[in-house]
């Protein structure tokens, strides 16, 4: 690359100077093939750039005879159908004479878009990276109203269609109307197949338009300047709303997000009417909006789902817990951004948070309680998922104890109280210690834990909650002399004699 000052002393010394192509290359520090490309762009031809004689000559026909067929072919293409013919020379001089014979693309004029107020509002995802903490993308939901330019953006952790219809709901809202129009792109969730002016729309967008009286009106293949606006403002949340911002998880970036549209977005200038802010623009459009339906389009995801021996149900990669008494049923997870909720029919069996992640046991004390109790046998199995889950380095040494045949469940129960008593990262480390020292026992990880707790000058641990009562939390007990019972040993032996 050169910079523009370069290509002005190029073009400077060749009309101006009259130097040759090689010596312009030879003063400047550059390739001669740069020279007459600059030169080239500026519709000066190869007979008036050098006078030379070329390797590539005897192609120029093919050149441009096969431009005017296909003028997007590449040069390396037809570099090889030179090649074909016989051309032996390098492949970057090729490059160079395509480049000033390729048809220049015809600039076209664009009207500039019109509308009245109410009547179009244009619609568009943007991504912005990965959700934090997740794998999922990071889309943002922008709907622009065409006349007053008023903004409505909401970030979700998806594009796909709840996402979509959730946006259009939630935007509507904000708004507190309908535009008679919005127009997509060409993305999935708007348009299933197209042919020419033909457009067959997915069948959700258009149960959504009917609820709520518009017309989905899509851009033509390749013609994003039929939604200049809403990308025009995908743009400006870029500059001047995401960049360099801080947010702890989804729902505070969209508390910021909704703040900016109510504020900084609102009070600009109208680029229709510099005159008047967007805020007092969109006051012009409201009343020409059309007025929302009474009840709000049904946006919640509804899936059938397997239960099997667990009673877990599996759902956008995580599981969800339900009671044990529906194991092996056939159930239906209905879930919202928010919440997940199993049903049979008409009952809701469990209520969840929803998580983005993956790989998540998303689990109600209640369900697992009721488990336990209908399968005494599970809680050893229980104590060994939480301890795995908790300090991964517990089944190393759970493996070790079953080797040596030690008994596991009492093994398990035992390192569960330590993990309540000194915490994963504690029992991690002592666990570390023993495996290193090859002692695989509880004792030793309780020697190892006892030994880090007074080298810090931690109490011992307290095996039962105290009352909240000072004047039992703040006794002091002392412990009695062992030497005492080494005394009585010892009368006890004298007396036998």
């Amino acid at each position: 690359m050169i910079t523009p000052e370069q290509e002005a002393q190029i073009l400077r010394y060749f009309h101006a100077e009259g130097w040759r192509v090689g010596t312009i290359a030879t003063q400047l520090g550059v390739h001669h093939c740069t020279v007459r490309r600059v030169l080239a762009q500026q519709g000066v031809t190869a007979a008036r750039a050098s006078t030379r004689p070329s390797i590539v000559d005897p192609y120029v026909p093919l050149i441009v005879e096969t431009l005017q067929k296909f003028p997007k072919l590449t040069a390396s293409r037809l570099c090889a159908m030179a090649r074909l013919r016989g051309y032996t020379g390098s492949e970057d001089h090729f490059r160079c004479v395509v480049a000033r014979h390729r048809p220049r693309r015809v600039a076209e004029a664009f009207a500039r878009l019109r509308t009245l107020p109410g009547e179009q509002g244009q619609v568009d995802w943007g991504h912005f990276g990965k959700l934090p903490g997740t794998d999922r993308a990071l889309m943002a939901f922008v709907m622009v109203l065409s006349f007053s330019r008023r903004i409505f953006l909401r970030f979700y952790p998806d594009a796909a269609m709840p996402m979509f219809l959730r946006g259009h709901v939630d935007a509507f809202a904000t708004f507190g109307g309908v535009t008679r129009a919005l127009r997509y792109d060409n993305l999935k969730s708007a348009v299933l197949e197209r042919a020419g002016d033909a457009v067959r729309f997915h069948p959700t967008l258009l149960a959504l338009s009917a609820h709520y009286h518009f017309a989905p009106s899509p851009c033509r293949p390749y013609r994003g300047n039929e939604k200049g606006r809403v990308e025009r403002a995908i743009r400006y949340i870029r500059d001047n709303f995401f960049a360099a911002r801080t947010f702890s998880d989804l729902d505070d970036l969209n508390a910021q997000a909704a703040a900016w549209s109510e504020q900084e977005a609102r009070v600009r200038r109208c680029p229709e009417d510099r005159a008047r802010t967007v805020a007092e623009v969109f006051e012009e459009e409201r009343p020409r909006l059309l007025a929302l339906p009474d009840d709000a389009f049904a946006t919640a995801e509804r899936v059938a789902v397997s239960i099997g021996k667990t009673p877990y149900a599996r759902f956008d990669r995580n599981d969800y817990s339900v009671p044990p008494a529906y194991v092996e049923r056939e159930l239906e997870v209905v879930a919202t951004l928010e919440q997940v909720q199993v049903v049979e029919g008409t009952l809701t069996l469990a209520t969840h948070r929803r998580v983005w992640g993956k790989g998540a046991q998303i689990e109600d004390p209640a369900h697992v309680a009721a488990l336990l109790a209908d399968k005494r046998e599970a809680s050893t199995h229980r104590g060994t998922d939480r301890l795995t889950r908790a300090v991964p380095e517990t089944e190393a040494l759970l493996i070790a104890v079953a080797e040596r045949g030690g008994n596991l469940g009492s093994t398990v129960a035992r390192l569960l109280v330590l993990l309540d008593q000194e915490g994963p990262e504690a029992l991690r480390a002592a666990i570390v210690e023993v495996m290193a020292s090859r002692t695989p026992h509880v004792g030793a990880v309780r020697q190892v834990l006892e030994g880090a707790r007074r080298a810090r000058g931690a109490p011992p641990p307290t095996a039962v909650e105290l009352p909240a009562d000072p004047r039992v939390r703040e006794l002091v007990v002392r412990p009695h002399p062992l030497a005492q019972y080494d005394q009585l040993g010892q009368r006890k032996e004298t007396d036998d004699e």
